[in-house]
């Protein structure tokens, strides 16, 4: 058997492990949850994933990006990333700007050659080519979901509300541990993507809520803000 100090996750001369604690009972609540799921962003609350969500046989990064596109072939051009911004609630400003820097920046990285497109297509069956640093590590490096890498989340950055984070928890606390040396890219797009996350998801009291970050993570948030636009729409 496991000593118990072979267990602990804090250590007394590291202060940081005591500032952003892990649950060390994780094991109790979500089963294997060090194990990186394919096709599921599951959770404590969702050991299944997002109820009613397909995942199309594709990872959960890939249904991440596959909402944007919009025709279903494979492949998402910048006007489709607009199309997609403007369809879950986003001004034309912020539409425009996001689907330029999107796209202009993770296409190369997604092409089946060398040569790049000037068109900007993005690969959805290379997406994982494109993750970049500085992030929270919830996808891993084949794009799949990682159930304690979200949990770590909360445990460690929701001070305020245990499934909820505030704006400054998320500029100051969150991105900010998450910075990998030496990466100003990685450090601009990850404050970029959780700055429009809490745009586009904060509740009426200013909280980030954990369903719908966990719900961006495999796109069923992305879902659910066009029925609810379009419904809004047709009343």
């Amino acid at each position: 058997m496991a000593s118990v100090e072979s267990l602990q996750t804090t250590a007394l001369r590291a202060p940081v492990t005591l500032e952003r604690r892990v649950n060390p009972n994780l094991d109790d609540e979500i089963p294997k949850p060090f194990l990186p799921r394919a096709l599921v962003a599951v959770d404590t609350e969702h050991l299944d994933g997002s109820p009613g969500h397909q995942h199309n046989n594709m990872s959960v990064l890939q249904q991440h990006v596959a909402f944007f596109d919009r025709n279903h072939d494979g492949i998402v051009y910048p006007w489709e990333t607009y199309e997609g911004f403007r369809a879950i609630g986003f001004n034309i400003v912020i539409s425009l700007m996001s689907a330029l820097f999107i796209n202009i920046a993770l296409s190369y990285l997604t092409l089946p050659g060398w040569i790049p497109s000037l068109l900007f297509p993005i690969h959805i069956n290379r997406i994982h080519r494109a993750k970049h640093g500085s992030d929270s590590e919830v996808y891993d490096t084949e794009g799949r979901f990682v159930p304690s890498k979200f949990e770590e989340i909360f445990t460690k950055y929701a001070r305020v509300r245990p499934d909820r984070l505030t704006f400054s928890e998320i500029l100051l606390a969150l991105t900010e541990a998450n910075r990998n040396a030496n990466d100003p890219f990685g450090w601009l797009t990850s404050k970029a993507k959780w700055g429009l996350l809490y745009l586009l998801a904060k509740d009426d009291q200013g909280f980030l809520p954990k369903e719908a970050v966990r719900g961006v993570y495999d796109g069923s948030l992305f879902e659910l803000l066009e029925k609810q636009r379009s419904s809004r729409k047709q009343k």
